[in-house]
């Protein structure tokens, strides 16, 4: 059943137009409340929020719908959204609440649900909220005398920063390494240079001055230049971008190179392995990870399995089959050890954990295999259904018997944005370059004349 508000990351769009509007939050927060309050306890919800302006309107809207539903509202902040995960099972929440676009500009905004096992909710779930929405919620109300109570939080902060140093090895300090971090104006700029300075390390940082409006503006995991740059400049051992809700996390070595997720988890696995620490034998990761890592995990026995886009169908595959690393290409890592969703700063000090036991550079640690040659681009779309093209179907079918098993090839309409994405890839640079070209022409084409 096709979902009518939730993506593949929750709901998300511009702030202020439909669905982030606060009618909407407010109805969100009833129906979730409604379908949480079981049991005859005080149910209560926490709800954590990153940097960006139109998170106030939203907090605000959804604790009304929230209180008014019955339910308690715990109010974080602004906090990470694997600390909302970690905080709805610590303080025994009933569903945990992260406002927040993750790496999209600050004009967007999204809400994202975690049950009270820390865990996103299923496709399932989210269905009987969007029909709750579409009823009348005025028969879900409490009565009068219980109606919820919401207040602010105290010290979340610091129950993060100390959850996320103990997932750092406790044979490893990070004394001696100088380290960047950006935290892309977002939910993290404050616990996550603390966390690395009460570890040892020395800290510089940028990306620390949310203004509302300036979240993952040229900066961050998906704007890395400016940690490049500042690696450069202050002589730093590694650089760590973190997203707006830092979630995700994407690594820059001592010569300035970006280092994306898929080496990241390359590096783990094999780390973790030689640990004895790694589960099921291999890794989670999306059809869109390179065919190098699969190749790398296979040289050395181990597997890749493969899920659709979207850090919450990684995390339902490792559940079910027992493994305890999975993850993203754009650097959602997700290590079940230690949470339940994506945390871009505990991969991190698994990575300098890696670094400080081997004593080798990161540009030595990180990169573990040669990435395939691999394209990815988008084309975006305001109305139509060009994927249910014929002839955009025979293009297709067409160029994946072209590559056969020489690459790979991945179209699918993104679910946060209106684009459908192309991505091949192939041992053949040039291959897959005229592929993925020839594609976005038909699709453009099917568009256009819709």
């Amino acid at each position: 059943m096709k979902r009518r508000y939730f993506g593949t990351d929750g709901i998300r769009g511009q702030s202020n137009i439909f669905p982030m509007t606060p009618d909407l939050a407010m109805r969100v927060g009833i129906a979730v409340g409604t379908i949480f309050r079981r049991g005859n306890h005080r149910h209560r919800v926490v709800i954590g929020k990153d940097t960006r302006l139109s998170g106030y309107m939203l907090e605000n809207a959804m604790v009304a719908g929230f209180t008014a539903a019955g339910v308690d509202a715990f109010v974080l902040g602004p906090i990470p959204t694997p600390a909302v995960a970690m905080l709805t099972r610590s303080l025994r929440a009933d569903i945990g609440v992260m406002i927040s676009a993750s790496h999209n500009p600050y004009e967007d905004n999204g809400i994202k649900l975690f049950g009270p096992d820390g865990y996103k909710l299923s496709d399932d779930i989210e269905i009987q909220i969007e029909d709750l929405m579409e009823k009348d919620l005025h028969t879900q109300l409490a009565k009068s005398d219980d109606i919820g109570r919401a207040k602010r939080i105290d010290g979340v902060h610091d129950r993060y920063i100390e959850h996320a140093k103990r997932t750092l090895p406790r044979d490893v300090t990070l004394q001696g390494l100088r380290i960047a971090i950006d935290c892309a104006n977002g939910a993290a700029y404050k616990v996550a240079p603390a966390v690395l300075w009460e570890l040892g390390a020395d800290v510089v940082t940028i990306g620390n001055e949310p203004n509302g409006t300036n979240i993952n503006l040229n900066c961050g995991s998906t704007s890395p230049v400016a940690l490049q740059k500042k690696v450069d400049e202050v002589r730093a051992d590694i650089g760590i971008a973190l997203d707006g809700d830092a979630d995700r996390v994407i690594i820059v070595d001592e010569n300035g190179t970006m280092v994306d997720g898929d080496q990241l988890m390359a590096v783990i696995a094999e780390t973790w392995a030689e640990n004895q620490q790694l589960r099921g034998n291999g890794i989670v990761a999306t059809v869109m990870s390179n065919l190098g890592l699969e190749r790398f995990l296979e040289g050395k026995g181990m597997g890749l399995a493969r899920t659709k886009v979207g850090d919450r169908y990684v995390v339902e595959h490792m559940r079910q089959h027992n493994f305890n690393v999975g993850g993203e290409q754009s650097g959602h890592i997700v290590l079940s050890d230690y949470g339940t969703t994506g945390d871009g700063l505990v991969a991190a000090l698994q990575i300098l954990a890696a670094v400080k036991r081997t004593g080798k550079t990161v540009s030595e640690v990180c990169r573990r295999f040669e990435p395939v040659p691999q394209l990815l681009r988008n084309v975006r779309i305001s109305s139509g259904k060009p994927l249910e093209d014929l002839q955009v179907q025979q293009a297709i079918a067409d160029a994946e018997a072209e590559l056969s098993k020489n690459g790979r090839l991945v179209i699918r309409p993104s679910g946060t944005e209106p684009l459908i994405r192309v991505m091949a890839e192939g041992d053949d640079r040039a291959q897959i370059e005229r592929i993925v070209n020839e594609l976005i022409g038909m699709i453009s084409g099917v568009r256009t004349a819709a």
